[in-house]
């Protein structure tokens, strides 16, 4: 989406985006027609060496980027940096895979960041001042009640995070293994929701959902997740008085920091399908709650949350592109319905006891939602 520091991700456990071939293809996938007519449109391939941009400068304006793993075993995202300021990225990408983010301009410098690649960063320029959009100016102004809504919701779901996350930690705190077992999900639901805005705050998102394969040094692990592993496979809170406590600071960071952050509707549709990545990356796969198993409740999150940023676009796409917006419409309803036999009062189930046929359903729902959502980002580009 937006915004602040970026830092180098270590890779995670690529083989288990690979379990009983269940990862979504689709939601790496995007249609090359979906972006403005006449805007350009940029190529960066994944290798282990670097993943510079092609063509390496490119007017202002709206743009696509391109993006394809095509040899990198090390590198699995390509973030577009102005300064410190992620303004728009692709993840997720294993070998093979690609997909698209779209983004308006301004001239300028910027840099393409590949994370764990031998060249990191390569140079990218913007040259000139953007023409107005010929947008129909009632679809302009949909877009922008698009935006300052999404705005709106993401200071919400934080300020709701705030005092979620407190009952847990206060459990953390006081040694309550089965109150802060009983509160975890909760806590976590209203940051899913949101993912894509958290973690275009650098440090940020590690520090608050990194696993364990995420870190180099297990000893400065910290966030929901050192968390989860004391309470589910240590079976112990001994010493997480100091994790609980930087939870909180961060959590209250977060809130800080979307005070005032603002969005481009490409990057309410960039987001969009970045939850749905997620989703196909770590949560059908069992990654992400891999000790509490409450995976199921990410997912529903990152569904819901992808959800409220197209349906806040929706009134502008219903003019721009109508069949495109009742087909993503009709397969959001497809995969939350697909997840309600998985719910049990409030909660969902024990993800472990979910079998790989019905793994792989979920995904083909996921599958179905994802491609025609990423090519929402184009259509509302500029």
């Amino acid at each position: 989406m937006s915004m602040s520091t970026t830092t180098p991700r270590v890779l995670r456990a690529t083989g288990l985006l690979a379990i009983a071939g269940l990862v979504a293809t689709g939601c790496a996938k995007s249609k090359d027609d979906s972006a403005p007519k006449g805007s350009p449109k940029v190529t960066v391939n994944l290798t282990d060496d670097g993943c510079k941009p092609s063509p390496a400068s490119v007017p202002a304006g709206p743009v696509t980027f391109q993006v394809k793993n095509v040899s990198a075993n090390k590198v699995t995202e390509a973030e577009l940096l102005s300064g410190d300021t992620i303004m728009g990225e692709k993840e997720n990408l294993t070998p093979g895979l690609s997909g698209s983010f779209s983004l308006t301009l301004k001239g300028g410098k910027y840099e393409m960041y590949c994370p764990n690649a031998k060249t990191e960063k390569s140079a990218f320029t913007v040259t000139g001042t953007a023409a107005a959009p010929s947008q129909d100016p009632a679809v302009k102004a949909l877009l922008t009640q698009a935006t300052t809504g999404y705005q709106a919701y993401v200071i919400a779901e934080v300020d709701k995070l705030l005092p979620a996350t407190k009952t847990f930690t206060d459990a953390v705190r006081a040694g309550d293994v089965e109150k802060a077992k009983a509160s975890f999900a909760q806590a976590r639901y209203y940051y899913e929701e949101v993912e894509p805005v958290a973690e275009s705050f650098g440090d940020l998102d590690p520090d608050l959902d990194a696993r364990e394969d995420d870190v180099t040094d297990a000893t400065k692990w910290t966030g929901f997740h050192r968390l989860e592993k004391a309470l589910w496979q240590d079976k112990s809170l001994t010493g997480m008085k100091p994790i609980a406590d930087k939870l909180d600071a961060d959590v209250a960071k977060l809130k800080t920091l979307v005070a005032t952050t603002t969005y481009q509707p490409a990057q309410l549709a960039n987001g969009a399908t970045g939850l749905l990545d997620e989703v196909a990356a770590s949560k059908v796969t069992g990654e992400e709650d891999r000790y509490s198993h409450t995976d199921l409740s990410d997912f529903e999150a990152n569904v819901i949350g992808a959800q409220k940023a197209f349906d806040l676009l929706k009134p502008a796409l219903d003019k721009i592109d109508a069949s495109l917006s009742s087909n993503v419409s009709t397969q959001f309803t497809a995969v939350l319905d697909a997840l309600k036999p998985y719910k049990q009062g409030a909660a969902y189930v024990d993800y472990s006891t979910v079998g790989d046929d019905k793994r792989r359903e979920l995904t083909q729902k996921v599958d179905a939602l994802a491609e025609p959502l990423s090519q929402v980002a184009g259509k509302v580009n500029g």
